[in-house]
């Protein structure tokens, strides 16, 4: 005869807690009990996720940073590096000028204000370079009494051997120029002493060359400050006394 409390095949085992809780519950205050479900294994997910980035993908990142700043700090050293060679071995030098001699013609004042002359400037520069030759462009000169500018020319360009002078000459003229009143008043009281200090500035782009080796062209900035010109009493027409004057080069 068959066991009554045998439960009948094909039927589920009936559940040991009648309120369909687990017969052993988690202790109060814990999280949530259940384990979460493992990530799906479909690669498709991961290439459709944002958020999912593959682990080595920010090693990789930094990786490639240090190699792109390594070649560059290398660059930079090699350039450095060659460059120092170059100016151990060629020793560049800027270019010498100074005024020869300078005189200022027929200075005349009209209405207070307006300003007539002509003055010529005579120069010689020098380039002191044992291994390079220069290449002078572009060279605008200006005329100046303090910090007024009376005048303004220009000077034909020119090349340079090593070691060679070249004579260079600027001529200034204006006819009615407009000057400021305390400039006027300068010049007329400089005059009735002796002498009148005028400046010369000159700007020129230049290159340094030899043979293969060239720089890129720099602009050359000449000051010839505080030239004198001597005028006799009531006198138009003056010339540079002092002799010649050493002009400062910069670039």
């Amino acid at each position: 005869m068959a066991d009554p409390s045998r439960p009948v095949t094909g039927y589920p085992a009936p559940n040991p807690n009648a309120n369909g809780y687990a017969a052993n519950p988690p202790p109060s205050g814990t999280s949530y009990p259940y384990v979460a479900p493992p990530p799906p294994s479909d690669p498709y997910y991961y290439s459709n996720n944002p958020y999912y980035q593959p682990a080595d993908y920010s090693a990789r990142r930094a990786t490639f940073l240090r190699r792109v700043f390594a070649f560059v700090i290398a660059l930079v050293v090699i350039f450095g590096t060659i460059t120092f060679i170059v100016w151990l071995v060629l020793r560049p030098e800027l270019p010498e000028f100074r005024v020869d001699s300078s005189s200022v013609s027929n200075l005349t004042f009209s209405n207070n204000s307006l300003v007539s002359f002509t003055s010529e400037f005579r120069l010689t520069a020098r380039n002191p370079n044992k291994k390079m030759t220069l290449s002078y462009n572009e060279i605008d000169a200006f005329f100046y009494y303090q910090s007024n500018l009376l005048a303004e020319t220009n000077v034909s360009p020119f090349s340079q051997g090593t070691k060679t002078d070249t004579p260079l000459t600027a001529n200034f003229a204006a006819a009615g120029s407009f000057v400021a009143t305390s400039a006027v008043n300068g010049i007329n009281s400089e005059r009735n002493k002796g002498n009148v200090g005028f400046n010369l500035r000159m700007v020129s782009t230049v290159e340094f060359e030899a043979k293969a080796w060239r720089t890129r062209r720099r602009f050359l900035k000449v000051f010839c400050g505080d030239l004198s010109v001597g005028f006799p009493s009531n006198g138009t027409s003056g010339t540079l006394i002092g002799g010649p004057k050493n002009c400062r080069v910069g670039i």
